[in-house]
């Protein structure tokens, strides 16, 4: 057997020891809370010493980051599914689909929920790798405004910084009140987050053209 190969299964062997810490982790944070992880309790978890951790992951703020990048790129690809596969033309009807798919997510992951949108995590800033994909997300944003304004449907305002802020303030404001609230509730019965559709055209109401 060639070194090559020997190299590529222990490559692969380590990559599964870090799927499953990180597996662990959000486990424990779904218990204990996200801010309250501890790599002692990851090492018990997985039956091997703390030190053996550090092989993986050089300090705990390096699993946040970790689970951070993850995060990211799953709810980016969560958004990118539901837009390439709403079954509709109308632009507003797809910004619904996509916000639907987008707050599902965040209140199935709630954990993931918290590392990307609050700061849980004293002294917790996530790399520029990790927070690359939370950059493609906005920009996918930044492009579906921008073809509402080439539809005519909004005025050019809305892709703006202020448009952009506005509208993830107000989907990041529904899931805290949510998660904070009604964390078991279903995305159909939420108090908070049932009024998605309305809080999506108010913010449409608010940058729909001027009419003479």
């Amino acid at each position: 057997m060639s070194a090559t190969s020997g190299l590529d299964r222990r490559t692969r062997r380590r990559q599964e020891t870090i799927e499953e810490i990180l597996g662990v982790a959000i486990t424990l944070m779904e218990t204990d809370g996200v801010a309250a992880l501890s790599l002692s309790a990851v090492a018990r978890q997985l039956g091997m010493q703390p030190p053996s951790l550090y092989q993986y992951f050089p300090s705990k703020m390096a699993i946040y980051d970790a689970l951070f990048q993850r995060g990211s790129e799953l709810l980016r690809d969560v958004y990118r599914t539901a837009y390439a596969s709403a079954d509709t033309d109308d632009p507003l009807e797809v910004g619904l689909v996509t916000a639907t798919a987008f707050c599902r997510w965040c209140l199935d992951h709630q954990v993931y929920a918290q590392l990307l949108f609050w700061r849980t995590i004293p002294g917790f800033e996530p790399s520029p790798e990790a927070f690359a994909p939370a950059q493609e997300s906005i920009q996918d944003l930044r492009d579906y405004l921008q073809l509402m304004v080439d539809a005519g449907r909004l005025r050019p305002e809305v892709a703006s910084e202020e448009g952009v802020a506005l509208y993830t303030s107000m989907l990041a404001g529904l899931l805290s009140q949510q998660i904070a609230n009604q964390p078991d509730a279903s995305f159909e019965d939420g108090r908070f987050i049932r009024l998605l559709p309305v809080v999506l055209e108010m913010f449409y109401q608010r940058y729909a053209p001027t009419r003479g």
